[in-house]
């Protein structure tokens, strides 16, 4: 017998300790319709030179569109993939599409990046 509840505390304890993956971003209604938002919800963005599953935004570009990071340990779940960064580092990626916040995005829901750039880029829709 006690060996039995020992052994359900320790399942118990194990499944509770085990966190499942929630999505990394957030949908937001704007005036765009239904847009993916970080956890400040501040917009994220796509860019059209960017390959699947890739970034090609690097340097002055990062700065002004820094990647929506994440954790080292991150694991891609359905339409959510992680990329890496030439430096190492993750980024979260929407149906292969690498994600962008915008520094010129001051409030939550902001969509001041939409057509930036000759229009390349885009606010991530959650469609």
């Amino acid at each position: 017998m006690r060996m039995a509840i020992g052994l359900s505390a320790a399942l118990l304890a194990l499944s509770t300790s085990l966190s499942f993956a929630a999505e990394p971003a957030m949908e937001m209604d704007s005036s765009m319709g239904k847009i993916l938002v970080d956890e400040k919800k501040m917009t994220l963005y796509t860019f059209d030179k960017d390959e699947m599953n890739k970034s090609n935004c690097y340097d002055k570009c990062a700065v002004n569109w820094p990647p929506f990071m994440a954790a080292a340990d991150a694991m891609a779940d359905g339409e959510w993939t992680v990329v890496e960064r030439t430096d190492g580092s993750k980024q979260w990626a929407h149906k292969g599409k690498p994600l962008y916040l915008w520094i010129q995005d001051k409030a939550p829901g902001d969509v001041t990046g939409e057509g930036k750039a000759d229009n390349t880029w885009h606010v991530a829709h959650a469609e």
